[in-house]
This record gives structure tokens, sequence and C-alpha cells, in this order.
């Protein structure tokens, strides 16, 4: 009996696979709303400095730091800058009143907070020849010198940085409008099983309604890929053949071609396993993986096109493609981000199968994960209650109430 390959290897040749997939994909032009998630494709330098001109940290008075000796000085008050003017150059032995995020008027090296002067306030408009008591300070102090976040040419964002609001609003900053980033990858996704049912027919005996559908294409368009879905497909090969022909044919919306084809069961080692039958002749590997759920599982290309089979089962499907492909995607694409990785101390005790990396499904809070419903790969409910995947290694049998796992983050 062939040795089951380990978790981190089928997860590399998922990578390799996208990997060749990514190389013949280009690029997209969009506005930077829109770029939300997605990877930034070309290294970005900065057209203008940030701050793009010197301006005060605080409301105060803009000074020449030379003009007020170590005890203090009493300065007449000149025209106040507001944010967003263009102030003149300060006169000599003068404090302009200014407003955080305005211009330093030229001569002027430093800010005196309001409250800290004599008064303690900005004198009214219609008062002339209006004077302050400023105490002492260093030059510099609350003034952000243009340039001081990034200067102009400088590296904003490299290549491959996934955009988030924070990088979105840096750009935003720069006056960029719109933004280069990587094109998304355009899966066929498709549904096997001749006891499937979309839902909303009638339920017969024996039938079952699809989730996995749901599951992997809302996880997928949360993960930044374009999905093509098809009709589901009974379990025999040629119809499955017929399925992926005519969508690889190039006619599914348009003429745009499909960049990855994954399906959902017939890839386990039964009789009637149906994609295991249809990839006949195709480089497609069919293996086990040392992972529960989601032993079974097929990688290879059909037709030259990346092929990527999960099992059946709700939760096998799912935590295969946490494991695998979404994981891979963020390696190889830049997006979409990673789970996010902690260590909580379980609620409970429980066992695992020795030589399979166990993947149970739990509720981390506050440091603690409580298993939602057993390693069943059929507990839909139970996965729709958990927010995390708990990972369980492949030399682990047992751990108690207490002991420390490592939870991804749904």
């Amino acid at each position: 009996m062939p040795v089951p390959r380990s978790v981190a290897a089928h997860r590399q040749a998922v990578v390799e696979l996208l990997t060749a997939a990514t190389a013949r994909k280009g690029t997209l032009r969009l506005p930077l709303v829109d770029a939300l998630g997605k990877a930034l494709a070309v290294d970005l330098h900065a057209p203008l400095s940030l701050p793009p001109f010197d301006n005060s940290q605080m409301d105060g008075f803009a000074v020449r730091s030379a003009d007020i000796p170590d005890g203090g000085a009493k300065l007449p008050v000149s025209a106040p800058v507001p944010a967003g003017a263009a102030p003149g150059p300060l006169m000599p032995g003068h404090a302009a009143p200014i407003m955080t995020g305005a211009m330093m008027p030229e001569g002027a090296d430093a800010v005196v907070p309001v409250e800290k002067a004599t008064p303690s306030s900005f004198p009214e408009p219609s008062v002339q020849d209006a004077e302050v008591v400023l105490p002492v300070v260093a030059p510099g102090t609350f003034v952000r010198p243009s340039g001081s976040d990034i200067d102009k040419g400088a590296l904003a964002l490299a290549a491959g940085t996934l955009l988030g609001p924070g990088q979105l609003g840096l750009l935003a900053a720069l006056g960029m409008v719109k933004v280069e980033v990587r094109e998304p990858l355009r899966v066929l996704l498709l549904t096997t099983g001749d006891e499937v049912l979309e839902p909303g027919a009638e339920l017969t005996q024996g039938k079952i309604y699809d989730s996995n559908g749901t599951l992997l294409e809302t996880s997928m368009r949360q993960a930044g890929l374009e999905v093509v879905r098809t009709a589901i497909s009974d379990d025999k090969p040629e119809g499955l053949l017929t399925v992926l022909d005519r969508h690889l044919g190039g006619n599914d919306d348009g003429g745009t071609p499909v960049d990855v084809i994954v399906t959902t069961g017939g890839v386990s080692k039964g009789a009637y396993e149906v994609v295991r039958l249809a990839m006949a002749g195709q480089p497609v590997d069919f293996l086990h993986v040392a992972m529960q759920p989601g032993g079974p599982q097929g990688l290879g290309t059909f037709n030259g096109v990346p092929f990527i089979g999960f099992p059946g089962n709700p939760v096998s499907c799912l935590v295969s493609f946490e494991m695998f492909l979404r994981p891979a995607l963020s390696q190889v694409t830049g997006a979409p981000a990673p789970r996010p990785v902690l260590k909580a101390r379980l609620a409970e005790a429980l066992t695992s199968p020795l030589g399979k990396h166990q993947v149970r499904r739990g509720t981390a809070v506050d440091g603690v994960v409580r298993m939602e419903g057993g390693a069943g790969s059929h507990l839909l409910h139970a996965l729709a209650r958990a927010n995390a995947l708990v990972q369980i290694p492949e030399d682990v049998t047992e751990l108690a109430e207490g002991d420390e796992v490592e939870v991804w983050m749904l």
C-alpha cells in the first residue's frame, strides 16, 4: 500500500500547480476601492513626498525657536494659518496661530501647543495687536517634516503586497486613483454525484441537496478567485467529460478560458468514482493524504489545465480548500491573506488517529478552544458554528484538557 502523502507535501504540490497557472495570467488596472484584497502587480514608488510640506502636528503657534529665550517671551501674533492655506513667511519675532496639518510658514521651525501659551487660546480675529507669552521650544517640536512618512521616489509598496485599507489609503494619499493588480485565477467548479440535487429542487428519497458548490464557490470568491459554476454532473464519466469539454472550449461566458478545474466527489477508491474514471489517461494522480477529514485527493492536469479534485463530503471539501488551495493561493499570488494562526488551550480532552493530521472544527474565545461536533466529515451544522480549524499533528494521538493547540481562525 502506498505511503500517504504528508499535508505539507501535498500543499507544496498544489503550490507548484498554481505557479504554472499564475505564470500565464496578466494584470488589471482597477480603481482603488475595487482593488481591496487583491495583490499588487508591480513595485510602486511614491510620486510625491508625504507629507508634501512641513506641517503642524498640533493646534498652536508657529514660531522661530531662536526668538524665544530660556525664560520664554511675549511675541506679537501674526495672521493665522488655517489648514489648506499657503501662508506667507513668518515675520521675525512673531507667532502665527496654526491649525493641525496646516503648512508651516517659511522661517518657522517649531510649534508651541496653544494650551502651553498665555493666554491658552487663540486671539479673536477682530483683536488688533494681540500678544502671546510662549515658553522656550526646541527646533522641530511638533513639526511634521516633509517626507517624514515617505520621500518622493521611495518604494511605497512592493509587488505582491496584499492591498488592504491601509495600503489603499497610502495610495490615495499619494494621489493615485487606480492601481495595477494581478489578474485573478478563474476556476471551473464542478460538483458530482447522482445523489446530489440543486437546492430548491424537490427532495426525493435517497437524494441530498448540494452544499459543496456553495461552500466552495463562496470560499473561492472570498479568496479573490473568479468562479464558473457548472451544473451538477452525474456519476457517468462520459457526462462529466461532456461538461468539461463544453466549458474548456471557451464558451461558458463568451470565450474566457478557465485557469484551474476544481471538482468535488468521485476521487476515492470505490468502483463508481466518476472523477477517477473520467480522468483515465490524463496526468492526474489520485492519492491519499495523511489528513482527516479530506484524505482522498486528486491533482494533475486535464487537457493541459491544472486540475484539483477534492473529496465529496462537505467538511472534507472545505477543509481541503483551507488546507491546500487557499494557502497555496496566498503563497503564489499574494492573496488572500493567510488565516490568522493562534495558540489556544483545549476546553476538553480529545483523541486523534496516529499517522493522520487531524483538522477539527472549534470555537476559539479568549485563548480557549471548544470542539464543535466530532471528527465526522458530514457535520455541517457543527462547521457552521465553528470559527476555527484546530490543527492536531499526525504524531499526536491524545491531548488533555488545557493542552495547547494551533488554531487557524476562519
